[in-house]
């Protein structure tokens, strides 16, 4: 802005210039003038879509040394120095172990009529393998009673990175297949306990996550740096776990249990929306999920993954593959950014990936880019490349600074504003008959959010950590009203 023109004043003058025109007086209509037509209906989702939040074990439970759970990894990682960026760990959360009633009544109130959460395993096998904890699923029994009392659906899911720490003392966690094997075990042994109740479970949660920084980048827990050929078995290894899950589960479990994987998706969308550039994004889609979704649904990796990875490919059987890729009822997404802008190109694989510009607009985390496109790309993408016909949004939401006002109360409009436009790409997707049944919002409340400590927050619900209050932000009435409406005005 030139010279001494400052955004105060001119701000000052178009606020001015905003009372000016609302005091002049309208004109009246002309006779016979075209009336102007009522606005138009507001698109909903479909009929029977499920609205819901998110939580996981290990970032709101806290109790972690009560009725017999053993030690997770991120026990361990969050207490070693500079591993958190506050110094906070998980040992108290948000003490969700003891105040559950209270949480299911922030579901209540906010109308949704499902909730994601997931089951701690080390409070059900304190080792990771070897004798069940006789407690260790009857925090898991309140909840879910609590749920269905005030009608609420719950989707479990079986593991949100909170590895026993004795299955990475003895086997290296994930680089074992004695680890998919004890993943298995407990998947069973959780369905046979809880399937009465539960009829969705998610196997995985964000392989590419707790794989990539956990053993490869040495970010996450359990912090390993590790080769590529090990990363790339590690993977391998939790594809299994899931495949062998889901079997374990058909075995164990009610017939009547819908079984699926949440990944967080390598998003891909076309930079420009023309023919050519759509089928890039298709294709760039499958490639840049070539390790893991797309081997549990296609049951092989692709060429161009194997001839990418070369001598560090990972090591693997025809029945493995068979296992990983065992028939699943659904896909969860877990959307939060755009993370590829493709174009089209004439060298293989066909794809070209766009370099992020400096200026590319972000949330208060500094990954978070709005792509709001991203929700409606990325649903259609994957049910084109690999045939899907049901596709939830287990996650998807941001992170805001969250002050509080004089008055006491959060305004969170950044929040608002994105979760406003996330929903209405996501609408437009569902409208084009892009199988999305369901929207799981990150997260309920704020939480421990892992290498951040408890400074990033995502939730509808601010959480003073030291008192353990819950307050309503100004997004959870905007959510309340979305899920009211079935989307409507959002």
């Amino acid at each position: 802005m030139p010279g001494k023109f400052s955004r105060r004043r001119f701000a000052k003058l178009a606020g001015l210039s905003a009372v000016a025109m609302s005091a002049t007086p309208a004109k009246s209509q002309k006779r016979g003038a075209k009336p102007k037509s009522a606005p138009r209906a507001a698109a909903r989702f479909p009929n029977g879509f499920v609205w819901g939040t998110a939580t996981s074990a290990y970032q709101i439970e806290g109790a972690v040394l009560e009725d017999g759970r053993g030690s997770s990894i991120w026990d361990t990682f969050a207490h070693q120095p500079g591993k958190i960026e506050d110094g906070s760990n998980a040992d108290q959360a948000n003490d969700h172990f003891h105040r559950y009633k209270e949480d299911v009544g922030l579901l209540r109130e906010l109308g949704v009529k499902a909730y994601r959460f997931s089951v701690a395993w080390p409070r059900v096998f304190p080792d990771g393998d070897g004798a069940p904890n006789p407690k260790g699923l009857d925090f898991y029994d309140r909840l879910l009673d609590e749920l269905l009392a005030n009608g609420i659906s719950p989707y479990a899911t079986l593991y949100h990175w909170d590895l026993p720490q004795s299955l990475q003392d003895r086997f290296g966690g994930w680089q074992s297949g004695e680890t998919s094997r004890a993943f298995a075990n407990y998947a069973g042994y959780v369905a046979g306990r809880l399937g009465d109740r539960v009829k969705t479970i998610f196997t995985l949660n964000e392989c590419a996550r707790f794989v990539d920084f956990g053993y490869g980048a040495g970010i996450d827990a359990p912090g390993l740096k590790l080769p590529q050929a090990v990363v790339n078995q590690v993977r391998h290894n939790a594809a299994l776990g899931h495949g062998l899950a889901v079997q374990a589960i058909r075995a164990k479990g009610r017939a009547d249990i819908k079984l699926g994987p949440a990944e967080n998706i390598a998003a891909c969308v076309p930079a420009i929306d023309t023919p050519e550039n759509v089928r890039a994004a298709e294709i760039a889609t499958r490639e840049m999920n070539a390790g893991f979704l797309n081997v549990i649904l296609e049951g092989k990796y692709t060429d161009a993954f194997l001839a990418y990875a070369g001598k560090d490919a990972p090591k693997h059987t025809a029945d493995e593959l068979r296992i990983i890729s065992s028939p699943i009822d659904f896909v969860g997404l877990n959307i939060y950014a755009p993370q590829f802008y493709v174009v089209a190109a004439e060298h293989a694989p066909g794809f070209d990936v766009l370099p992020f510009p400096a200026s590319f607009p972000h949330m208060n985390s500094e990954w978070l880019r709005i792509g709001p496109e991203t929700a409606y790309w990325v649903p259609r993408l994957a049910a084109k490349v690999w045939n899907l016909d049901t596709i939830y949004i287990s996650e998807n939401g941001t992170s805001a600074v969250d002050q509080l006002a004089p008055d006491g109360k959060i305004y969170d409009l950044d929040r608002i504003m994105y979760l406003r436009n996330y929903l209405a790409q996501l609408q437009r997707a569902t409208a084009e008959g892009v199988p999305v049944r369901g929207y799981f919002l990150w997260s309920l409340m704020d939480n421990f959010e892992w290498i951040y400590g408890l400074e990033k927050r995502f939730g509808l619900y601010h959480v003073d950590f030291k008192t353990q209050r819950r307050t309503p932000k100004l997004s959870a009435s905007f959510y309340r009203n979305v899920v009211a409406r079935n989307g409507a005005g959002a």
